[in-house]
């Protein structure tokens, strides 16, 4: 099973970072409500505020997108540490 699971992830059927984005009924509403907000924001713009504001965005996506990257590695070792720890103990 384990190597099935690597394969998957491989291909690319697993895509952790979208998977756990939106598995909560909270998280999904904070997604609707983000979404709404920037739309509401947006249309109050001048034409350099939403360039402005999207290269923000832009620049908050690739740190946010940077952050899960870390967190996924950290746990991911994580777990693999608490794997390894239970079956040698």
């Amino acid at each position: 099973m384990m190597e099935s699971i690597i394969k998957e992830l491989w291909h690319g059927n697993i895509i952790p970072q979208e998977d756990s984005r939106t598995n909560s009924k909270e998280m999904k509403e904070l997604l609707g409500y983000m979404a709404r907000h920037h739309e509401d924001l947006e249309k109050s713009f001048t034409d350099e505020q939403k360039e402005i504001f999207e290269k923000f965005h832009d620049c908050w996506s690739e740190y946010a997108s940077l952050g899960e990257c870390a967190i996924f590695c950290y746990a991911f070792k994580l777990g693999m540490r608490i794997a390894m720890e239970t079956l040698t103990k």
